[in-house]
């Protein structure tokens, strides 16, 4: 569903990916770890166009997007698979990024009516029940500022399925979380990959990625160190970084 071919980024002077190659398959389920500053946020921003690169292309669901510096590089056409790229697929980010001026229900049906043209009566029964799947029913009409920082989160989750995605990107979606709240958060992200949900997410909840994952991938300074199943990258990585990493979560 996703390919990533040789994907270079720099900022100015300063490089952070060469020539980064991944492939995701449909049903799949990627977690992305490393250090901060590694590079998975961008990876993930790259991926949903919100951050231009220079070489390589990004391949989603047949959409293509190219380095700004490559030779198929068209502005046009890359705003144009930009488009097609963002309805189908959703991105929950460290910040919850709500409207505070407007309800849960209305931050949940206010992409799909002004993108999508879904009418407003089929966009809030839509957004009902996606509520009701983060278990947040009972909070269709609170706003923002009454509801919790993992309650937050579990609406932009519900927002982001309501353009009807074919795979999510998570972009450290607990790290602005109290502890309390991160599982609750989680229960959510687990149920969507049980449900067979394209997934890619950048984490550093260690035993979450490795009990959900079908493919771990461990970036450092832009490149990816090491990558293989879970049982491989948590029980005997090959990479000495890896393993050093590891060593502060994993015990």
């Amino acid at each position: 569903m996703i390919n990533i071919c040789n994907l270079s980024k720099h900022y100015g002077n300063q490089p952070l990916f060469r020539q980064l190659n991944l492939d995701v398959v449909k049903g799949s389920v990627v977690a992305v770890i490393g250090p901060s500053g590694s590079g998975k946020s961008t990876l993930l921003r790259c991926i949903n166009g919100l951050e231009i690169f220079q070489g390589g292309c990004i391949s989603v669901n047949g959409q293509k997007l190219f380095g700004d510096g490559e030779q198929g590089y068209h502005k046009t056409s890359n705003s144009h698979a930009v488009k097609n790229i963002r309805k189908k697929v959703g991105m929950v980010f460290q910040q919850f990024n709500l409207f505070p001026h407007l309800t849960a229900l209305q931050n949940v049906t206010v992409a799909p009516i002004s993108v999508l043209g879904v009418e407003k009566a089929e966009a809030e029964s839509q957004a009902i029940s996606l509520l009701k799947k983060v278990q947040l029913d009972g909070k269709v009409k609170s706003y923002p500022g009454q509801l919790s920082g993992g309650e937050q989160q579990r609406v932009a989750i519900a927002r982001a399925l309501a353009m009807k995605p074919d795979a999510m990107l998570f972009d450290e979606p607990t790290s602005s979380l109290d502890p309390e709240m991160i599982d609750e958060v989680l229960a959510v992200i687990r149920n969507l990959v049980s449900e067979g949900m394209t997934t890619l997410i950048a984490t550093h909840e260690m035993d979450f990625a490795r009990n959900v994952s079908s493919q771990v991938i461990f970036i450092e300074k832009g490149e990816i160190i090491e990558r293989g199943n879970p049982q491989e990258i948590f029980s005997s990585p090959a990479n000495s970084r890896t393993k050093a990493f590891l060593s502060n979560f994993v015990k």
